[in-house]
């Protein structure tokens, strides 16, 4: 049995431990069943499960879903269209979203795919500072679909680190204001 302090009391009887449980007014929990012999807590069972819900909460608002954005484009598009095309996509990837690009054949269209795996390819390598290649240009149905990602790029400051800096910064600036103050005083 272990206290709600985490010490270890031992092996004690299931009585005795109820009635400690019911002294210090907390719950007697069944940690280890398996083991022999079980392994039972004190512990406030209701302030456990807030704080593991709470805790669940945190690391829930910390993830960062990832959601899939579609540019769609034809294989006889306009060069001005295209660039259209790219500043949205670069827009998605620097949102931190994957980008699906849609090339949409017609008619007769499908049997050139040559002119949509080299408008995809144009479309990677205009985006190519930002963002791979998750998955090549493949022919699905009508549609060649190539999805790009956004790049990891390890060397660049997160949010987070170009806040500090210049709070850091500004703090500085502050402390050399007031040490110029006294030193004019």
């Amino acid at each position: 049995m272990i206290d709600d302090k985490g010490e270890q009391l031992g092996i004690v009887q299931i009585r005795d431990a109820i009635q400690l449980a019911v002294e210090k007014g907390l719950d007697l929990v069944e940690v280890a069943p398996s083991a022999k012999p079980p392994v039972c807590r004190l512990m406030d069972h209701g302030k456990y499960k807030f704080e593991q819900n709470k805790r669940e909460k945190e690391a829930r608002k910390k993830q960062k879903t990832i959601s899939t954005k579609e540019v769609k484009l034809r294989p006889n598009i306009e060069e001005h269209d295209f660039q259209v095309k790219a500043k949205n996509a670069r827009k998605f990837l620097s949102a931190g979203d994957k980008v699906k690009l849609t090339i949409m054949f017609r008619g007769r269209q499908i049997t050139h795919p040559e002119l949509g795996q080299k408008l995809s390819i144009k479309m990677a390598e205009q985006l190519s500072d930002i963002s791979a290649v998750e998955r090549a240009p493949k022919i699905e149905g009508r549609n060649m679909v190539t999805i790009l990602i956004p790049k990891i790029d390890s060397d660049k400051p997160e949010k987070n680190e170009v806040k500090n800096e210049v709070k850091n910064e500004t703090k500085n600036e502050t402390k050399n204001e007031v040490k110029e103050e006294k030193n004019n005083a």
